[in-house]
């Protein structure tokens, strides 16, 4: 099995990502699709070894494997990657300290839903299903696909 280069997974994830208004939605949705995921898991209870460390919790074990992925791709897509999953961890604590705000479960929850309605309906607007309906992998790309156009637009090469 061939390893897939960045440039290949964009080309076939792009091929379901034309229509401008279902690209909007994505620039819009798929970073916050990505967060209110760490939010999840950053719910689910740990075990008492993961619980004496300060932070380490399911959302950060999954930062570690996902950062991986990105970096088997493609070392400098790895690091902008790296930097939004940090920013998304940072944010996820800084919501956790908050009081007077619904439960980081109860918002990432609902967010979760509302946005993939919101990325179902681009998709609809698109005419092609999701690309994760072909592979589950495609799942990750989306947040590397973004960066991979910002990466671009500021002349940063990431092959």
């Amino acid at each position: 099995m061939t390893k897939k280069t960045a440039d290949q997974w964009f080309s076939e994830y792009g091929e379901s990502h034309q229509n401008p208004l279902n690209k909007l939605i994505h620039w819009i949705c798929v970073p916050l699709i990505f967060l209110v995921i760490m939010g999840l898991l950053w719910e689910i209870p740990v075990p008492g070894f993961m619980a004496a460390v300060p932070y380490l919790n399911w959302a950060t074990l999954s930062a570690v494997i996902v950062v991986g992925f990105y970096l088997k791709m493609s070392p400098s897509l790895a690091i902008g990657l790296g930097l939004f999953t940090l920013a998304c961890y940072v944010a996820l604590a800084w919501y956790e300290r908050q009081s007077g705000l619904p439960s980081l479960w109860l918002t990432c929850t609902v967010g979760f839903v509302v946005l993939w309605v919101f990325q179902f309906i681009g998709h609809y607007i698109e005419g092609k299903k999701p690309s994760f309906f072909k592979d589950i992998q495609f799942l990750l790309i989306g947040p590397a696909w973004l960066m991979g156009f910002i990466y671009r637009r500021l002349g940063i090469p990431y092959s």
